[in-house]
């Protein structure tokens, strides 16, 4: 029996052609027609639950290792956290540059090249991430204890740590495959795979940690188990990508793609580096004051694991929001419509500055409720706990412009001017006065560095923006009187 051969007319090619092309037109339509509220909303909400999701995996673990493991659990996986954040540097250097530089090239009409950027960021993250496995296995416990960890803590950060690291190219995939999947027009579907990674991986740890009483290697499994869920979604929706149809050469790495999007996305993944660097200084200088203070070397160890992962649940709205303009001010920029662009800044950083002011009035007035979600200690243990949320978080109300303003300038084409914002606060400001604050003042000294830090930051984030809205204001006009 012979098979028979479809071949597709011309008028039927014209027809599936202009469908597509549609798809594209309807989506530019909506980037450069909506109103940028509305817009912002749309993709912000999806984004910000995608980083809640992520900062959930490793919160979940810790409540459930903080109150059925104990004090050295929570230290453990505050020691292991350093290859979390390389993961999302990874993912978000490659996902947001990947979506960025989508985005960028559909907004000034080149569809053709615009699937490369998509496939070559998903083979950038699935390579770093198998390399990233492969070094933690094999040199895990020297690696823990350059992280700051204790010869108590070590035992409990290989067990959780041996697990997890199995899953890091899933982990990075399932994050920057999120924003491929928000650059196709579709910010609910990225919600929806990120959400049901973490819903699986916190009823996975009620069963692995509270029924089968598997400790820390519960918690990791679970972990990675929600992980693989999440990113099996994000690969079908890759595969049904619509903007363009992405084919097997789209797959293919090639350098002047892959280097132009990790440009677009460096500031992000500078910034995820620079908070890994900053959490080993500071973990190693909490174990060497805490160990000359009334605290002991554990305690301060233990209590910054909480509160660094309370604090990213508040980044996760910052990091969201600025997210959700990407797209807004990376299509309108490449439009020459810069008033759009404008109005999208303008907006996001409103809307970041209520939720700062939200947080740091729970960050001053219940920091000893927060802290006692993770579970209990002694009385030095809340003590320390009470002082390093109000003064080492003391500048959280204006911490959303130092990352929106950065991630701003990359989805503008701008990436240098991103990249160097993203090391203000982290690299510049707060690593020197981690290290140089305790010589005079002891572990109180780390904690005063934080609002300093932030202050900096804040300072020279607003003078670049300033600068930068005056400049579209005059391309505005330009353009304006030219029509």
């Amino acid at each position: 029996m012979r098979k028979k051969i479809f071949v597709m007319s011309d008028t039927e090619k014209e027809i599936t052609e202009n469908k597509s092309n549609n798809k594209v037109n309807d989506r530019a339509n909506m980037l450069g027609t909506r109103p940028v509220g509305s817009l912002l909303l749309k993709f912000a909400i999806p984004s910000i639950v995608a980083m809640l999701v992520s900062a959930l995996y490793n919160m979940v673990d810790q409540i459930f290792i903080g109150n059925y493991v104990g004090e050295l659990g929570n230290a453990a996986t505050n020691i292991a956290f350093p290859f979390s954040s390389l993961c999302t540097a990874i993912a978000l250097t490659f996902g947001i540059g990947g979506a960025a530089a989508f985005n960028l090239t559909v907004g000034a009409g080149d569809k053709k090249t615009a699937g490369y950027y998509i496939g070559n960021s998903i083979v950038a993250m699935l390579g770093l991430g198998v390399i990233l496995t492969l070094v933690a296995e094999a040199f895990m416990p020297w690696l823990l204890m350059r992280f700051g960890s204790t010869t108590e803590i070590l035992p409990y950060a290989v067990e959780y740590t041996r697990i997890t690291a199995i899953g890091f190219p899933i982990l990075i995939l399932s994050i920057g495959g999120g924003h491929m999947i928000r650059a196709d027009g579709k910010p609910s579907v990225a919600m929806i795979c990120n959400l049901s990674g973490a819903i699986t991986n916190t009823a996975l740890d009620a069963l692995f940690v509270i029924v089968f009483k598997w400790g820390m290697a519960g918690a990791a499994a679970a972990t990675v188990i929600g992980q693989i869920v999440a990113a099996g979604l994000v690969v079908y929706n890759l595969a049904h990508f619509r903007t363009v149809k992405l084919e097997k050469k789209h797959f293919v790495l090639q350098r002047k793609y892959a280097l132009y999007e990790a440009g677009l996305g460096m500031s992000q993944g500078f910034n995820q580096l620079a908070m890994m660097v900053v959490q080993i200084v500071l973990n190693n200088s909490l174990k060497y004051y805490g160990a000359r203070s009334i605290y002991g070397e554990n305690i301060p160890i233990a209590v910054v694991g909480v509160i660094s992962k309370v604090n990213m649940m508040y980044f996760s709205f910052c990091i969201g929001i600025s997210q959700g303009m990407q797209p807004i001010s990376s299509f309108n920029y490449g439009a020459k419509n810069y008033r759009r662009t404008r109005e999208a800044y303008i907006k996001a950083i409103t809307s970041g500055a209520i939720i700062s002011l939200i947080a740091f009035a729970m960050f001053q007035i219940f920091p000893r409720q927060i802290t006692n979600i993770f579970g209990g200690g002694d009385d030095k243990y809340f003590a320390f706990a009470v002082n390093y949320f109000r003064i080492y978080l003391f500048g959280t109300f204006i911490n959303n412009i130092q990352p929106l303003t950065s991630n701003f300038f990359s989805s503008i084409g701008k990436p240098k001017m991103g990249l160097f914002l993203s090391l203000t606060r982290q690299i510049l400001f707060l690593l020197p006065l981690v290290v140089i604050f305790p010589i005079f003042w002891g572990i109180d000294g780390i904690m005063y560095a934080g609002p300093i830090a932030d202050g900096m930051a804040f300072l020279v984030s607003m003078i670049f923006i300033v600068k930068e809205l005056s400049k579209s204001q005059y391309k505005l006009k330009k353009v304006e009187s030219a029509s």
